[in-house]
């Protein structure tokens, strides 16, 4: 049973992709920092549905300590699939953020990438099997008005996706990229109305946590073997 290792998965597509996997059977690692207690109730979830996972917790600014976490767990065995999803935003117009709101954003949505995903690769090589899903954003492929940091942090993402693509792919590891638009959320609920969403996306509606896993679980899929290097959208048309 291959383990997947799914960062951020206590958030909504994270328990989205998370189930998903543990459907496809994975042995599905789940990732919370702040939020262990949901996670914890996303593998009981999992666990009473027949499938097999676990929690772990680590802060993915913290090089050393995410380093040492990942290293025990790879005493048992490689981690084959990653699901690159931690992520946070602190929105506002250039001219009034503060370097805290710039730093933070950074940290986790792409220095994170790099904490997570280095200290993995050695061992997923020696498999000659892998699979790497970067969880970014409509953001970071058009922009969007006070999220300079975000949209800069999911834009290195993507280069980042690109060149760990070619380095990886003679060991039989693909590497992609996701960029969700507006997806159903608590938080969307409150930004975007109903009227606003049908005049953003010609479909006229938000899309489903549940879609951005179904694409995650067709990229860490056998099928999905010859998929590189791609940024691939989930926006209904937007862009």
């Amino acid at each position: 049973m291959k383990r997947a290792l799914v960062t951020g998965g206590s958030g909504m597509i994270g328990r989205a992709i998370c189930y998903r996997l543990a459907r496809e059977g994975f042995y599905v690692m789940v990732h919370a920092h702040h939020h262990w207690e949901m996670a914890q109730a996303i593998v009981s979830n999992i666990q009473q549905a027949g499938g097999a996972a676990e929690t772990i917790s680590f802060d993915v600014t913290d090089t050393q300590a995410t380093r040492l976490a990942l290293e025990t767990w790879l005493l048992v065995a490689p981690i084959q699939v990653l699901v690159n999803n931690a992520g946070i935003y602190a929105d506002a117009p250039l001219a009034g953020m503060n370097h805290t709101q710039w730093s933070q954003v950074i940290e986790v949505n792409l220095n994170g990438f790099f904490n997570v995903t280095q200290p993995l690769l050695l061992a997923m090589m020696s498999t000659r099997w892998g699979r790497i899903v970067n969880i970014s954003s409509i953001a970071g492929l058009v922009g969007h008005r006070g999220q300079a940091n975000y949209a800069a942090a999911k834009a290195g993402l993507h280069g980042a996706t690109k060149s760990l693509a070619l380095e990886l792919a003679s060991r039989g590891i693909t590497v992609n990229a996701v960029a969700p638009g507006i997806i159903e959320s608590a938080m969307t609920k409150q930004i975007f109305t109903e009227e606003l969403i049908k005049q953003l996306v010609p479909m006229k509606r938000a899309g489903t946590p549940e879609e951005v896993a179904a694409l995650v679980s067709f990229l860490v899929s056998e099928e999905a073997g010859y998929i590189s290097g791609q940024v691939i959208s989930v926006n209904g048309g937007m862009v």
